[in-house]
């Protein structure tokens, strides 16, 4: 652990070899200078950069793989494995990992353990909760705690490794991490289907988790604003469907281990859907090109996004029935000042709703917050479903979380770090953390 660690400045500039040296002794954190692990710095809400003149602990050289049993498909590896080194690692075995994100080629292992990063195969695999067997993590005071068990069952006492998942960084640095990994299932189908309204969308995914049950593997949604964008902004990427107006699209992939089968599984379901009108049209990919081509409209919508000018990013967990409402709700309060665009993980109730504008404007952004937040709250959802509070979202917990609950968060806080110096200003709201 300790021959990984590279102190940089707030800057970003990589410090010298004795600095390094000084960091590998854990000085920072013995001396009470408080410190931002920081990984691929790919976080959306500001959890991984310093505020003032905090020090920056920089993850990228513990990319170690540790070991891997073929057996039992668990990996052990440090926390500054990018993901997508991982995932070709584990393809190279046979396996895959159950995690998959659209900055998967910078973002670190150790950042999405300590994010809790959901990801677009969470409807099958599940979060990292139930993926991650152990941790070793490195404390406020300097001392390394390992609970980097590779049990899949352990029932001896608390099961301390989930206070670190999705802590952002601000109880403890995860040095390595033990994951369960499972096998690589060779037959993998993607469909793109087209839906005229978005109760559609819902009956679709009703009928998917019936009828496909253990093949079920990934559904996805965009609307027809998100689409536009992809194909307006991004080059080479086409739509797969002959060019009528629809108003919802949906992403439905399948894994299994029987081919012919899963496939006709699936033609099934997709013909079913057809004759109950629940899609409108549709193609099924022919081919791992034709996949990855409709894979590539649903990962490029962020870069699309970005493409297009100012954007407001909300990451929002909802009742799958509410989640579109939100969306409708904000275009009539917004009107022509900004186009309003949703999308996200149906399956699992996530919601990405993004507000793009030509540029960043005051009077937009209070049109948004805290409406949203609000919004949120008084369906019973949460302002962060898979990117954490960080700096962004701290103030606004409450809006997810009881008084009393947000009040023992601080107490664990400061039970682990007294000082405050672990990843200060992030997680929890300003006027508990100070």
């Amino acid at each position: 652990m300790k021959s990984g660690w590279r102190l940089q400045t707030q800057t970003g500039c990589t410090n010298t070899k004795a600095q390094v040296s000084f960091c590998c002794n854990l000085g920072p954190l013995r001396r009470c200078l408080a410190v931002v692990p920081q990984g691929g710095n790919t976080g959306l809400v500001g959890g991984s950069v310093p505020v003032f003149d905090e020090v920056i602990v920089n993850m990228s050289l513990m990319n170690n793989i540790i070991s891997f049993d073929k057996v039992s498909g668990i990996l052990v590896c440090e926390g500054g494995c990018i993901l997508e080194n991982l995932i070709t690692f584990l393809d190279n075995q046979g396996f895959i990992m159950p995690l998959d994100l659209g900055a998967k080629g910078s973002c670190q292992i150790g950042g999405n353990v300590s994010t809790n990063a959901g990801g677009l195969r969470l409807v099958r695999y599940g979060s990292l909760h139930g993926n991650v067997l152990g941790l070793e993590v490195v404390l406020a005071d300097g001392n390394v705690i390992d609970m980097l068990g590779t049990l899949r069952k352990d029932n001896t006492g608390y099961d301390l490794k989930h206070l670190f998942i999705g802590s952002e960084g601000s109880l403890g640095i995860v040095s390595k991490v033990s994951i369960l990994t499972p096998p690589k299932l060779f037959s993998v189908n993607v469909a793109f289907l087209a839906c005229s309204d978005y109760f559609s969308c819902q009956k679709l995914l009703m009928e998917a988790k019936r009828k496909l049950g253990e093949i079920l593997s990934a559904f996805e949604f965009l609307d027809s604003k998100s689409l536009d964008l992809v194909l307006n902004h991004l080059d080479g990427v086409r739509n797969p469907l002959p060019p009528t107006l629809h108003k919802f699209y949906i992403l439905i992939e399948t894994t299994g281990s029987d081919e012919p089968y899963d496939r006709q599984k699936l033609e099934g379901f997709l013909l079913h859907a057809m004759e109950a009108g629940l899609i409108s049209d549709g193609a099924l990919a022919q081919d791992i090109n034709q996949a990855s081509s409709f894979w590539r409209i649903r990962e490029g919508i962020p870069e699309a996004l970005m493409k297009a000018g100012a954007v407001y990013k909300y990451d929002l967990s909802l009742p799958v029935e509410k989640m579109y409402d939100l969306v409708e709700e904000m275009r009539t309060r917004l009107s022509d000042s900004a186009n309003v665009v949703g999308y996200g993980h149906l399956g699992d109730g996530n919601l990405h709703l993004n507000i793009s504008t030509a540029q960043y404007d005051d009077g937009i952004l209070t049109q948004i917050e805290p409406f949203v937040y609000e919004w949120t709250s008084k369906h019973r959802g949460s302002i962060s479903a898979e990117h954490g509070l960080g700096l962004m979202k701290a103030n606004e917990i409450f809006y997810s979380k009881p008084t009393a609950t947000v009040s023992l968060m601080a107490s664990i806080k400061k039970m682990l770090d007294p000082k405050g110096i672990l990843n200060p200003y992030k997680v929890l709201p300003h006027s508990l953390s100070s």
